[in-house]
């Protein structure tokens, strides 16, 4: 099974390494120039996944959740934008921001609260929905 069947079928993860190393190996299968959207509510793994996509694409320096400055830029095999989409709630806002400018190929632009920003999504950006599951085990499933 590939990971893109794993994770469409839905994964239970029971810790943040165990969620990192997922989003390492989807790293791995995504497209070459790829946008993917992480729903889910505050806590459940949103930045942890991407620190794990991060290390999937060889980025070494740390990955911590870009609240305060929206964005942030790692490069490794490929550049990896990380958007934290939460405090914005216009296309205005967005535009500012000049993210094209450090899409360059190949990227993935993995996007925290994506639903403030939804109406931006180019087609066929990916969607990951994230979860606590009642056990506490944290739920991944690609939709």
């Amino acid at each position: 099974m590939t990971i893109q069947e794993k994770l469409r079928a839905g994964v239970l993860t029971a810790s943040a390494a165990e969620t990192q190393a997922l989003a390492a190996e989807f790293a791995g299968a995504l497209p070459s120039d790829s946008t993917l959207a992480l729903h889910g509510d505050l806590g459940v793994g949103k930045t942890t996944f991407v620190q794990g996509l991060a290390r999937g694409f060889g980025v070494t320096e740390a990955v911590t959740s870009p609240t305060f400055t929206i964005f942030t830029l790692h490069r490794g095999a490929r550049t990896l934008v990380h958007l934290d989409a939460y405090r914005l709630s216009t296309a205005a806002q967005l535009d500012t921001l000049m993210l094209e400018d450090f899409l360059v190929s190949p990227y993935c632009l993995a996007v925290e609260w994506p639903e403030h920003v939804a109406a931006w999504l180019p087609s066929g950006t990916l969607h990951l929905d994230l979860g606590i599951a009642s056990d506490e085990r944290h739920t991944l499933r690609l939709r």
